[in-house]
């Protein structure tokens, strides 16, 4: 069917919605994910100023990404997680709640043990985003966004 004024005006809103009318500039969770050739993500991305989230680290919530960045020293030998940080630190980042959350980090959960890359060494880490404040039941750590099921490799 061809959409015309007069049957776009004679359309119920529940309508143009299933037709997707009303959503042209909104972010999908599709669109804000990369796509196969594109640059991984930064951590800078998933940020707004004051460690608030931003809008396109909220549309990737439970969608898998790539993220480059470089891997923190482990918080204890044989973790399954390491910090991912915006830039090297020989020192691991640790936060505990109530204090404000960094924008330059990013927990990694891996289902294996965490195979240690030197701190200055930049990576790829590739898993599903999460949103949502989390205490590591080995550690203590806290946070409100991680990836998990993740992989990692030198860049």
């Amino acid at each position: 069917m061809m959409l015309t004024r007069r049957s776009f005006l004679g359309q119920s809103p529940l309508a143009l919605l299933g037709a997707g009318l009303s959503t042209p500039f909104l972010i999908t969770a599709a669109q804000a994910a990369p796509q196969a050739g594109d640059a991984p993500l930064k951590i800078r991305d998933l940020y707004d100023k004051g460690a608030v989230l931003s809008p396109r680290a909220r549309a990737l919530d439970g969608t898998r990404i790539a993220i480059s960045g470089f891997m923190a020293p482990p918080l204890k030998a044989d973790a399954a997680f390491f910090v991912l940080t915006k830039m090297p630190m020989a020192t691991c980042p640790f936060c505990e709640p109530g204090v404000e959350w960094p924008d330059t980090i990013l927990p990694v959960y891996s289902k294996r043990r965490v195979d240690v890359i030197p701190f200055n060494v930049p990576i790829e880490a590739r898993g599903v985003l999460r949103l949502s404040e989390f205490i590591d039941p080995e550690t203590g750590f806290w946070s409100i966004i991680r990836l998990e099921d993740a992989r990692y490799a030198r860049s």
